[in-house]
């Protein structure tokens, strides 16, 4: 059964920084592109970065370039994503989740499965 479970979560203060786990079993990821997504308490889930299948291009929403970093090793099964200068609109349960597409083609949810349970990442004082 192919499953993702995300990890690294937590409360920090603005201006830390987090690096989320995304952590593949039942299959391998080398086939996919992952997606991080993140939903805040009663706004749509909304797309955060995507990296393709074995790394060579990488997207981000305007609202964390530069400061979020997507990264994989797929000899770990694993995806990652380093969050820097976290704000507090940045609060929301984060997601992982596997593309259809071995490249990053937007952040069109039907595009995805195998999602995650979801990690919540608060930024608060």
């Amino acid at each position: 059964q192919l499953q993702l479970v995300e990890s690294g979560g937590g409360l920090v203060q603005p201006g830390g920084s987090l690096r989320l786990s995304c952590a593949a079993s039942g299959f391998t990821l080398d086939y996919y592109a992952i997606g991080w997504f993140r939903q805040a308490p009663g706004k749509e889930r909304e797309g955060v970065s995507c990296i393709s299948s074995r790394g060579g291009s990488a997207n981000y929403a305007d609202s964390v370039k530069d400061r979020f970093t997507i990264s994989r090793d797929n000899a770990k099964n694993t995806v990652y994503l380093q969050m820097n200068s976290l704000k507090p609109e940045d609060t929301a349960v984060y997601f992982c989740a596997a593309s259809t597409y071995w490249y990053c083609s937007g952040y069109v949810l039907r595009d995805f499965i195998s999602w995650g349970q979801g990690t919540q990442v608060t930024v608060s004082s």
